[in-house]
């Protein structure tokens, strides 16, 4: 099987490498991208559709805009079976689109972003949220075992986008949240390096913020479920620590309004009680 790649960046050049070889034909508008990969037996495709060559083709460009491009031609030069498995992180929408534009000429998407950044990517330990029909899926995740540690089918196409964006708005909104609780740290005289430490390590034991990820439902949890006992423990722990905290913030003139929110809002987000 012929795999194309197309994108070679700071995330796709590390993907493309771990398959790097006779099987592979890339294609970058630097050649400079290409060259390493060739020197290790890929070959170059001066053109997007040579590289509709390939049975299945990663797209790992910057954006929707440049993902419609690279479909536009793809597709058309692509031979029936041949699947596009688009990794940038796009609107929900476009995948859609591109799937429909993608039936009279017996192509099939995949929106297969990934998650893991430039390390999981030279390590081969990317998790690829996968948009797909069952079919494709079965195809796409053999193929992309080289360089995924994890690959999940989310759904039909777009929902792999759709846990994207879902994902990465815990990780941006956890970045507001990290820069208020270093707010509060340096206004206590504490050092952020240490404390950087501190949260990296435990996080890495306990999970962090997707620990809380457990169940198949934001529903509150029913009368008799196991997991209220456990919610509860949750909750008497982050009322008083949130409480602490809050109360320092105070006496140190620190503003703190995700803190605030996620007060308000534990014993619903835990389960245990409906939504005001």
């Amino acid at each position: 099987m012929m795999y194309g790649f197309v994108g070679l960046g700071q995330i796709g050049a590390p993907m493309a490498a771990r398959l790097a070889g006779p099987g592979l034909i890339v294609h970058d508008l630097r050649s400079e991208a290409m060259a390493p990969l060739v020197e290790r037996g890929a070959l170059p495709a001066a053109s997007l559709a040579e590289v509709a060559r390939a049975s299945i083709v990663s797209l790992m460009v910057r954006d929707d805009a440049q993902v419609r491009e690279v479909a536009d031609t793809l597709i058309p030069a692509s031979a029936p079976g041949t699947i596009l498995a688009v990794h940038s992180t796009i609107r929900a929408g476009t995948a859609v689109e591109l799937a429909e534009a993608a039936v009279p000429y017996g192509v099939e998407v995949v929106d297969a972003p990934v998650s893991g950044g430039f390390m999981g990517a030279a390590e081969g330990t990317l998790a690829v949220m996968a948009g797909a029909s069952e079919a494709a899926f079965a195809r796409v995740k053999e193929a992309f075992a080289p360089w995924a540690g994890l690959v999940l089918h989310m759904g039909p196409v777009g929902a792999g986008t759709r846990a994207k964006l879902a994902r990465n708005l815990l990780h941006f909104v956890s970045f507001a949240a990290a820069a208020e609780a270093q707010r509060l740290a340096q206004a206590a005289g504490i050092p952020l390096g240490a404390l950087g430490r501190i949260v990296r390590h435990s996080d890495a034991v306990t999970g962090g913020p997707g620990a809380l990820m457990i169940r198949d439902t934001t529903s509150p949890l029913p009368p008799g479920d196991p997991l209220r006992a456990i919610m509860s423990h949750v909750l008497a722990l982050g009322d008083k620590d949130l409480s602490l905290a809050l109360e320092l913030a105070g006496e140190l003139g620190v503003d703190t309004p995700l803190a605030r929110h996620a007060h308000q809002r534990l014993a619903t987000d835990l389960g245990l009680e409906e939504p005001a």
